[in-house]
């Protein structure tokens, strides 16, 4: 819904900054990483995601576009909720994260709080693929593209009040039968047969 916000830092802390845009005041909920950038800045740019949950609609945002791919990508991970990918992108650069993945290395990720070693398997499994067709061959990140007519699907799916876990299950069945979808409207509607 947002894709950035371009404003004032009226507020930060190494987990919230409220960035005011034109007398409107947002609560963004940032990485350590983020806030190590942006810190002694008293405005800039944020690249934001819009996590929309039943309870709340929570914004997280990014300093820079690969971080705010990295995030995506782990969400897409059953398992990783947004906590989790905050977490792993507090404690590592977004680049870390993504030579463990293409590596291997589960030891790596289990050193993040509340990442056991199911979790760093389960990342690695599911990510190594989608990274590694992203990522340039010296290595690094190009700009990690997440599938964004899933993640939408997701959210659209997660927003009628259909669980997680459900949704993504759902999407991937629907993606098994047809994987040519021209828009979201139509991989929603198949997810939904799916359930």
């Amino acid at each position: 819904m947002f894709a950035y916000l371009k404003g004032t830092f009226t507020l930060k802390t190494p987990t919230v900054v409220h960035v005011d845009v034109h007398g409107v005041g947002y609560e963004v909920q940032v990485s350590l990483n983020t806030y190590s950038k942006i810190q002694h800045l008293n405005e800039g740019i944020l690249f934001t995601h819009l996590l929309v949950r039943e309870d709340a609609h929570i914004l997280f945002g990014f300093f820079d576009r690969s971080e705010k791919d990295v995030f995506l990508q782990l969400l897409s991970v059953s398992g990783v909720g947004a906590s989790t990918a905050r977490m792993m992108l507090s404690s590592l650069q977004p680049d870390e994260v993504v030579r463990a993945i293409l590596s291997g290395n589960e030891s790596l990720l289990e050193s993040v709080k509340g990442i056991g070693k199911k979790t760093a398997q389960r990342i690695v499994l599911e990510l190594r693929d989608k990274i590694s067709k992203s990522t340039t061959n010296d290595g690094n990140i190009s700009t990690l593209t997440h599938n964004s007519l899933e993640q939408d699907a997701l959210t659209a799916m997660t927003a009628l009040g259909i669980a997680r876990n459900a949704a993504e299950s759902a999407i991937k069945k629907a993606r098994q039968m047809n994987t040519e979808f021209g828009e979201v409207q139509e991989l929603i509607k198949a997810a939904l047969k799916c359930l």
